[in-house]
């Protein structure tokens, strides 16, 4: 017993060593490549805002379809309800 929890003591460092590594190395590796990032954007900025645009574009369209269906939809006669509406108990029953 005292042997299993030795071990799940060292496979949680192991855990927790393994994260803190991972973390800062992603960190360090991040703060090389950032400059270099900044300046590949630059590069790409013109064919990044036409895609932009396209996209936007396409967006519109979809939408603008979806509101013609959903008005289409709805100025159709509305269906037959499959449950009839409850009669009321009034006095003017037949």
């Amino acid at each position: 017993m005292v042997l299993l929890i030795f071990f799940v003591g060292a496979l949680l460092g192991v855990l927790a060593g393994g994260t803190l590594c991972v973390h800062y190395l992603r960190s360090a590796i991040a703060d090389d490549i950032g400059p270099q990032l900044k300046r590949m954007h630059a590069d790409f900025d013109p064919q990044l805002r036409r895609m932009q645009n396209q996209l936007d574009l396409i967006e519109y369209a979809v939408n603008a379809a979806l509101a013609h269906w959903y008005a289409e939809m709805s100025s159709n006669h509305p269906q037959p309800r499959a449950i009839p509406s409850p009669r009321g108990t009034g006095e003017n029953q037949s």
